[in-house]
């Protein structure tokens, strides 16, 4: 089965990551890798419930952690982590992350 996550920054600053060679992230080692990131980034809760779901939490850490973390080969391993977390947090093979729509796709 096919495993990619895709972030997008705009039509031309797409960021694909195979996950397929990835080695898979236990459900509950993901959560704790994006609580920890949304933490070290100072993220807020997007929705005003102050509730911060999943696909709100990898959307917040992309968006704080910079377009460059994704793009340069410099921060290439923190971009595999936060998409094989992303991947397993949201227990979907095929995730587009979509920042200038604030969207998640599966």
């Amino acid at each position: 089965m096919r495993s990619q996550l895709t972030v997008k920054w705009s039509d031309t600053a797409v960021y694909p990551f195979d996950l397929e060679e990835q080695q898979p992230l236990p459900h509950d080692q993901a959560r704790a890798w994006l609580d920890e990131q949304f933490t070290f980034f100072g993220c807020e809760p997007i929705r005003l419930t102050g509730k911060v779901l999943t696909a709100d939490k990898v959307l917040s850490v992309a968006q704080a952690a910079g377009e460059a973390r994704f793009r340069d080969p410099a921060h290439r391993a923190w971009a595999m982590a936060f998409a094989r977390a992303a991947s397993a947090a949201l227990a979907k093979p095929v995730v587009t992350v979509d920042l200038p729509a604030l969207t998640v796709g599966y």
